[in-house]
C-alpha cells in the first residue's frame, strides 16, 4: 500500500514537472526564430473580449490592492504605536464585544464580494453569450499535436497555424466566431491581446469570439500542456483590412499552381507518403493528418510558427523534422538530397 502511494505521488510529480517545463518553454518557443516579428502581451488588449477581461482584472487588482494597503498600514501602525517600551511588563487592556467592529468586518467584506461577483458575472455573460451579427466570420479551429488547423466553412478555405481575420469597427462590426475542436488531446487557444483562454476538448465543441479593433499581427500559444512539443504550438493571427482580407480570401480559394518546371517534385509528392498526410487541392493528395499545403508559401512560418518559411528551413524540415520540433508526428522521409531539392522546389511554387 505504501509502495503504491509512493508510485502514485511520483507519477503526479512527473506530470506536474512536465507541465511546468512545457509552460516555461513557451517563451523560448516564441523566440525560436528572432527574425519573426510580433510579441505576446496581456497588457495591451485589442479586442472587445480582451478589453472586458482587462477591465475586470483592473477592478479586482484595485480593490484587493486597496485592501492590502489598508490592512498593511493598520498593522504597521499597531506594531509601532503599541510596541513595548522600556521596562513595561504589564498586560495591555483587553477589549471584548465591540459590536461596531464586528459589523464592520462582516458587512464590508460581504459588500466587496458582492461587487466582485456582479462585475465578474457581467463580463462572463458579455464574453460567452454575445449577439452574433450577420456580418460575422465563422472559423472552425482544430487542435492537433502540435499544430492548428483553421477552416472557413462559408468560404471553402482550409489553412494551418496562421489565422487571417478582418478588422472590426463600430461602424462595420465584423467579429470572428470560432468553434473549437480537438483531433487528439486537450489543447487551449490563447491569444492574450484578443481574448481569454478557451480549451479544445476531444468530442466536445467549445466556442469563442474575437473582434480585433486594430490591424496587425497577434501572437498566441497553446495554453494547455498537450505533449512534448506543447511549447512550440504557436498561433499567429493576422488582422487584415477589409481589402487585404478579401484579397487573401480570393488567393486561398484558388487551386494549387501547376508549374511544368517542378513536375518532378509534384510527382514525388504524389507518389511518396506525403500525400497520405497532406492535402494540395487540384492534385491527388487528400490527406488530413497534416496541414493543408495548397498555399503553403503564403504563410510566413512553418512548424506552427517557430521558424520562418523559406527554402532553407523547408529543406531542413523535410530532411529531419526533429531538428526543429523534437517529438513532432511528421516522420523523416529518408529522401535523397536531389529528391528533397525537387520537392522543395515544387512546394515553393504553392503561393
Amino acid at each position: 500500500m505504501i509502495r503504491s502511494s509512493k508510485l502514485q505521488a511520483s507519477k503526479w510529480l512527473r506530470v506536474m514537472s512536465l507541465g511546468m517545463f512545457g509552460q516555461m518553454r513557451a517563451a523560448s518557443g516564441l523566440a525560436q526564430d528572432r527574425s519573426l516579428p510580433g510579441h505576446m502581451s496581456i497588457f495591451s488588449p485589442s479586442s472587445t473580449p480582451a478589453i472586458q477581461i482587462d477591465h475586470s482584472a483592473i477592478l479586482v487588482f484595485a480593490i484587493t490592492g486597496a485592501i492590502f494597503v489598508f490592512v498593511a498600514s493598520l498593522l504597521a501602525f499597531v506594531v509601532i504605536r503599541f510596541r513595548a517600551r522600556g521596562d513595561e511588563s504589564a498586560e495591555p487592556p483587553q477589549v471584548y464585544g465591540s459590536t461596531q467592529i464586528e459589523l464592520a468586518w462582516t458587512v464590508i467584506p460581504v459588500l466587496i464580494v458582492i461587487v466582485l461577483f456582479l462585475a465578474t458575472v457581467r463580463v462572463i455573460f458579455a464574453v460567452q453569450d454575445p449577439v452574433k451579427p450577420h456580418s460575422a466570420l465563422d472559423v472552425t479551429v482544430i487542435g492537433h499535436q502540435f499544430w492548428w488547423e483553421f477552416r472557413y466553412p462559408k468560404l471553402g478555405i482550409v489553412t494551418a497555424n496562421e489565422l487571417h481575420v478582418p478588422v472590426s469597427s463600430q461602424d462595420h462590426p465584423t467579429p470572428t466566431f470560432m468553434k473549437l475542436l480537438s483531433a487528439d488531446v486537450d489543447h487551449s487557444f490563447w491569444v492574450p491581446q484578443l481574448a481569454g483562454k478557451t480549451d479544445l476538448i476531444p468530442n466536445r465543441v467549445n466556442e469563442m469570439w474575437i473582434d480585433p479593433l486594430q490591424t496587425g499581427l497577434y501572437l498566441g500559444q497553446c495554453a494547455q500542456f498537450c505533449g512534448m512539443e506543447h511549447a512550440k504550438m504557436l498561433i499567429r493571427v493576422y488582422v487584415d483590412t477589409p481589402e487585404q482580407f478579401a484579397e487573401w480570401t480570393r488567393n486561398q480559394q484558388q487551386p494549387s499552381r501547376e508549374d511544368p518546371q517542378v513536375a518532378l517534385g509534384r510527382h514525388l509528392f504524389e507518389t511518396e507518403s506525403c500525400m497520405n498526410c497532406h492535402t494540395i487541392r487540384g492534385t491527388a493528395a487528400t490527406g488530413r493528418f497534416g496541414p493543408d499545403l495548397t498555399h503553403l508559401m503564403s504563410r510566413a512560418t512553418i512548424a506552427s510558427g517557430i521558424v520562418a518559411n523559406n527554402r532553407a528551413n523547408l529543406t531542413d524540415w523535410i530532411k529531419n523534422p526533429d531538428h526543429f520540433k523534437k517529438g513532432s508526428l511528421m516522420p523523416a522521409m529518408q529522401l535523397s538530397d536531389d529528391q528533397v531539392d525537387a520537392l522543395v522546389a515544387y512546394l515553393s511554387t504553392l503561393q
